[in-house]
This record gives structure tokens, sequence and C-alpha cells, in this order.
């Protein structure tokens, strides 16, 4: 006997309903949960910090001494830069004339000296001259009163016409005074200025090591501390990957971390480099004075501020990134 075969209504009425659409959610709400989300990942990742005040400031620490000896050598180099400026610009030649050499035949010298195209300017010190420059800059004035007699020559300080340095031209005006018979000593520092030249150029190529390897430092401590606090947090983000939670979420405020590491400790950078400042550059200052020089001692400029605050974010954020991803990849 064959069963009864349903009607068209029953058949109807046994079809699942169908479900309705879900609201499709638009651009400026969805960029709006995005900002929510990571607001909280920021905020909320300062919290966790605050909340472990003895190891927050420990990682802080580290990370603000090994960014403070970088800045601290620039800082250094940029003042030895602005004092060696004028010595590696300066040219001149000085030519100490033969102590038998009159105030006339200097005179005729410097005459012919003038006439050269390959000089800009010759000035001439009379040996009165030398003597009481000598007298005010040495402090033996009253050594000085004994002598019968002036023991300085005839100086003449020549300028160079080249407004830019030139080995071999100023070589060959060397070389030609050197070879005048009025002339006792020629001093020339050009070997002098490419020793000086080369030895800012060692310090800061030295500086930007000492910057790599002590970045990496920054890295691998933010990492290590990243690290550590996934390890203490593995069943909380286990039940929130449980839930659905991807890595990226998971991640987020442990980046963030990273960041406030990064940021805090090139803040502290800052603060130690100021206070190296302010506690040497008294007594240097009067160093100095006791020298008979002044410089001003410069402190740390703003553009170098900023960029150390943006390294030292970057480094925890990249630090944080890679420790944090490498550790999810291996619970996932």
């Amino acid at each position: 006997m064959n069963a009864r075969r349903p009607s068209r209504n029953q058949r109807a009425a046994a079809k699942p309903a169908k479900l309705p659409k879900p609201p499709r959610i638009g651009a400026g709400a969805r960029l709006g949960s995005w900002r929510d989300q990571h607001l909280y990942g920021l905020f909320s990742s300062l919290g966790r910090l605050t909340a472990r005040p003895l190891a927050t400031v420990l990682t802080v620490a580290v990370i603000g001494i090994a960014l403070a000896l970088p800045l601290l050598l620039h800082v250094v180099l940029d003042n030895v830069r602005a004092v060696s400026g004028g010595l590696r610009e300066a040219r001149e030649i000085t030519v100490f004339l033969d102590p038998k050499v009159d105030a006339g035949a200097a005179a005729a010298m410097a005459a012919d000296l003038r006439r050269r195209a390959d000089v800009a300017e010759v000035t001439v010190r009379t040996p009165e001259q030398g003597l009481a420059e000598f007298r005010q800059l040495s402090g033996f004035a009253e050594a000085l009163d004994v002598l019968e007699s002036n023991p300085l020559p005839t100086v003449l300080v020549v300028a160079p016409a080249s407004a830019t340095a030139d080995a071999g031209r100023d070589e060959a005006l060397v070389a030609a005074i050197e070879a005048d018979a009025r002339t006792d000593l020629v001093q020339y520092d050009a070997a002098w200025r490419r020793r000086l030249s080369a030895i800012m150029a060692f310090g800061e190529r030295a500086a930007l090591a000492l910057a790599a390897l002590l970045g990496l430092a920054t890295l691998l401590v933010v990492g290590n501390t990243v690290r550590l606090d996934i390890q203490g947090r593995a069943e909380e983000i286990a039940i929130m990957q449980l839930m659905g939670a991807g890595n990226g979420f998971v991640r987020r405020p442990f980046v963030y971390a990273g960041l406030w590491y990064g940021l805090l400790g090139a803040l502290l950078a800052i603060v130690a480099v100021l206070g190296v400042r302010i506690a040497l550059g008294g007594p240097l200052d009067h160093l100095i004075a006791s020298y008979g020089g002044h410089v001003t001692f410069r402190g740390l400029a703003p553009l170098a501020a900023l960029a150390t605050v943006a390294g030292g974010a970057a480094l925890g954020w990249i630090g944080a990134w890679i420790a944090s991803t490498h550790q999810l990849g291996r619970t996932a």
C-alpha cells in the first residue's frame, strides 16, 4: 500500500525558513570599529604596564640607557664638529721670514705674493705685533720684560685665492714660498686638517655602529619582555583563540606594550642626556675659559630628540611584533 504523499502546503511548511540577510556594515562603521579596537589596545597595554611598576621601570631603564649612549656620543660629536669647523675651514699659510729680513724686504715679499693669481690676501705681522700678541696670550709678560731684544721674526699670513680647498694648488703655493730665500719656515696645516677630517669621519661611523648595536639590544630587550608576558598569559590567550579571536587581535596589546616600552625608554634617554649636559656644562665652560677660550656647549637638538622618540617607539613596536608573532605561531 502506497504511503500518502504530503500535500503542497505541508511541503512548503517543511522547508526551513530563510534567515534575513545581515545588515551591511558601511566603511565608516568599520573604520570606527578599527579605531576603537586600537585605542583599547593602546590604553589597556599602558594599564598593564602600570599594574607592574617595578618590572616596567627596570625594562624602561635598560632601554633608556641603551638609547642614551649613542645619543650622548652624537651630542659630543656635534660639539666637536662645531669647535673644529673653524680649524678645518682655515687655509692660511703662515710664513716665518728669516730674522735678518728687515721691514722693507718683508713688505717687498708681501707685494710679490699679492701679485700672484693664487693668492687672495697677504697680512704682514711685524715682530713688535707678534711680541705684543704673545705677551697678551702667554701670561709671561714679566719674563718677556727681561729680554734685551725682540727674538720674533716678521710673519706673513697668506690666504689662498681659491674659495674651496685645492690640495694640489695650495701645495704648489707652499712650495713656491719655501723656495724663496727670504723664507725661514712655512707652516701649513693641511695634513692636520686631513687628520681631523678623518677623525671626525671615524667618530661618526663609530656612532652609527654603536647606535645599530644598541638598537638591536633594544629589540631584544622588548622582544624578551613581550615573550615572557605572553607565556604568563598563555591560558587567557588560549581561551581567546578558542572563542575565535585571530592572531592580530591577540597580538595587538602586546605590540602596543612594546611601543610604550620604546617610547618611555627614548624619553628617559633624552632626560639622561640633558642631565649630563647640565652636570658637565658648567665645569667644561670653566675649563675652556681657563685656557682663554669661549665655546658654547651645545645640547640636544630638537630634531635629534624627535628622531630619538620616533626611533625608540619604532624599535619597541618592531621588537614586540616579532616576538608576539613568533610566540603566537607556536601556540596556534
